[in-house]
């Protein structure tokens, strides 16, 4: 892991206009500390705790706009953890901590409820940035965009309240679930390529593991298209489209 300095942007601000607050859980202190120098430099707010009953329970009292949780604490499931976490959080993005080659483990954890992962060593710049992309899709910060709804046939996305609908009926997404939604309704029949998808949702390279974009254009589908018409359409070797059911 690495510190440097970068030059500071604006900060996002939580919704109500505090600092982003940001719940780190890791039993390493050398990590937690390193993470604490890093992510106040950007003027968020944290907690950092090494065990699981001060993470159930700082998660209810900070109410975190994010998590930062390594999936490796010592005597714990990490998943288990996440499980208990999005019972009092269910909206709030999880950024893993993984060992370099736990490529099953973190294809788990995005499947569990995860929105990202970075790998042990890393490097503190890659976890602001990474944070910032999951703070900036969750809606967490405020000053968002919310200027128009996008409709492509019986589908709506508000970008100002973040509902969607199809049919009229309701449909909860995640923040990384919304942002990969209205970057294809944006694009309505434009096929995109996984390459496009990911820098435009998860704003960086996401070190050759394209199937992420597999995975979550899965999620949407069983949300959007289970038992009607489908809407998201697969172009092989080319990448995704959507379209109004036929």
């Amino acid at each position: 892991m690495t510190v440097t300095s970068p030059q500071r942007r604006a900060e996002p601000r939580g919704s109500d206009g505090s600092p982003v607050r940001v719940l780190v859980v890791d039993n390493e202190a050398a990590v937690t500390d390193l993470l604490a120098v890093a992510l106040r430099y950007e003027g968020w707010q944290i907690r950092s705790v090494g065990d699981v009953g001060r993470a159930v329970q700082q998660a209810r009292m900070f109410r975190p706009d994010a998590v930062v949780l390594d999936l490796m604490l010592p005597g714990v499931d990490g998943l288990s953890l996440l499980g208990r976490l999005r019972r009092d959080l269910p909206d709030v993005p999880v950024l893993f901590l993984t060992a370099k080659d736990a490529v099953e483990e973190r294809i788990a954890g995005l499947t569990a409820g995860g929105d990202d992962y970075v790998t042990k060593p890393f490097r503190l710049e890659d976890v602001v940035a990474r944070l910032r992309g999951l703070i900036r899709r969750s809606g967490a910060a405020a000053g968002r965009r919310g200027d128009s709804m996008l409709v492509v046939g019986d589908l709506t996305l508000d970008e100002d309240s973040r509902e969607v609908t199809r049919g009229g009926q309701s449909i909860h997404l995640t923040g990384t679930e919304f942002e990969l939604l209205r970057f294809l309704m944006r694009n309505p029949r434009r096929v995109l390529s996984k390459a496009q998808i990911l820098d435009r949702v998860w704003s960086y390279d996401f070190g050759g593991q394209a199937n992420v974009v597999e995975l979550y254009i899965s999620y949407l589908r069983r949300k959007i298209d289970a038992g009607r018409e489908p809407m998201i359409h697969t172009r092989r070797g080319a990448g995704y489209l959507i379209k109004a059911a036929e």
